[in-house]
């Protein structure tokens, strides 16, 4: 089946895959650190302080989901959309009268939780359960929301910040949400797909049904994820500490606002991308390069002073969160199958915001401590370079365990 006549067939439910990734920028560090240098100065709180209030409410949020996300198991899509949505709306205007420092903490827990966690979670498990044979092309069409919320909201962002206010625009965002986001996404997903005879086959399903607790004792689980949650925790912490880098350079903040388009046509051209070769190759085939670009981009970030080391780093950023970003939604049912999907991705999309929590509180404390900030991006870069070779033996480990699994069945 081509690209197009996949789209045409499928359209609801990609649009409202699409969405829930869109809608959850509203929990995305890129999207709540717009407001972080505001936040700071009317809280009084210092980097490495706000990163701290930060962390501990993504922590938490964290910890949540590892409970909360097993309801995508129970639950139809549409009727998890239906307390997600609203919630997240609920938060998005916690943060407009956030006053203290226990409400600003809560409400960070709140959007961490329902917009990146839940929106993206409930989108990532019905594309992969969804979808067999073409999963890699819906988890990129899917996850495009993402790149899409990136490239446009920032910028929508800066132009109503500056007309009315950073706590009107949280307003804004919630109002949103509730009168655009909640109606189209339950029109579009209140009817769940039905597999179909053109789906085709997946050869490279896994042979075995790992519920959780089978997952968590798997010592390439947590093999694979040193790689898995290194865009996550690098990325928000660039992004969470974008003010300072732009200070510190001396570059335009009007300029790094605007090179979120550059990064999102780089990350919706590489999801596109990551999509085909996952159908053509696999997921797991993928896995021991999806860290390279990212490496490129942090090194070049923490060496050039220049302001074209902006576009530089958003470009090859791009193309690693557009391979990844699809890579995420389709490996974990080739390693573990998709029976228990859902439970098993709510321990995965746990742990990848504990490691979003990490960046911000880590990062923010060395800065305060005098830490060169560019050494630091400088060093998770060649943790990048590094972990690619580990993720190379992970790929070979997982493919020859499921050969030895297939022949046991088989037998």
């Amino acid at each position: 089946m081509s690209f197009a006549a996949f789209l045409r067939d499928n359209v609801r439910w990609l649009a409202g895959g699409f969405l829930l990734t869109f809608f959850s920028s509203f929990g995305q560090t890129f999207f709540i650190s717009l407001s972080a240098g505001s936040i700071r100065a009317d809280f009084g709180l210092s980097h490495g302080e706000f990163g701290t209030v930060y962390m501990i409410a993504t922590l938490a949020s964290a910890l949540t989901l590892t409970q909360l996300g097993k309801i995508v198991d129970i639950m139809s899509v549409s009727r998890v959309a239906l307390i997600v949505v609203p919630m997240l709306a609920v938060f998005s205007l916690a943060m407009a009268f956030a006053d203290t420092l226990t409400t600003l903490v809560i409400t960070i827990f709140g959007l961490r939780l329902f917009g990146q966690g839940m929106m993206t979670h409930n989108a990532m498990t019905a594309m992969g359960r969804w979808y067999v044979g073409q999963r890699g092309r819906a988890v990129s069409v899917a996850t495009l929301g993402q790149q899409a919320g990136e490239a446009v909201l920032p910028i929508i962002y800066v132009s109503i910040v500056l007309t009315v206010g950073w706590r009107t625009t949280w307003l804004y965002s919630s109002l949103f949400l509730i009168i655009v986001a909640l109606p189209l996404i339950y029109a579009l997903m209140r009817v769940e797909r039905q597999p179909r005879s053109t789906d085709g086959v997946e050869p490279n399903s896994a042979p075995k049904n790992w519920n959780r607790q089978e997952v968590l004792k798997d010592p390439l689980f947590w093999m694979v994820l040193l790689g898995i949650l290194a865009p996550g925790f690098i990325g928000t912490s660039i992004f969470f500490h974008q003010v300072y880098l732009v200070e510190l350079r001396s570059w335009s903040i009007e300029a790094f606002a605007g090179s979120f388009v550059f990064m999102a046509v780089m990350t919706i051209c590489f999801a596109l991308i990551g999509g085909y070769l996952i159908d053509r190759f696999s997921a797991i085939s993928i896995l021991p390069y999806f860290l390279l670009p990212l490496s490129a981009s942090c090194i070049v970030l923490a060496l050039a002073e220049a302001q074209w080391g902006i576009f530089f780093f958003m470009a090859f950023l791009g193309v690693s969160y557009g391979v990844s970003s699809t890579l995420f939604g389709a490996l974990w049912p080739e390693i573990y199958g998709s029976r228990h999907l859902g439970s098993i991705r709510a321990v995965v999309v746990a742990l990848m915001v504990f490691s979003t929590a990490l960046g911000p509180g880590v990062t923010g404390f060395l800065i305060d401590y005098g830490i060169d900030y560019p050494t630091q991006i400088l060093v998770m870069g060649l943790y990048c370079f590094a972990t690619s070779f580990i993720m190379a033996v992970a790929s070979r480990r997982v493919r020859s365990r499921n050969v030895q699994l297939a022949a046991l069945i088989v037998a």
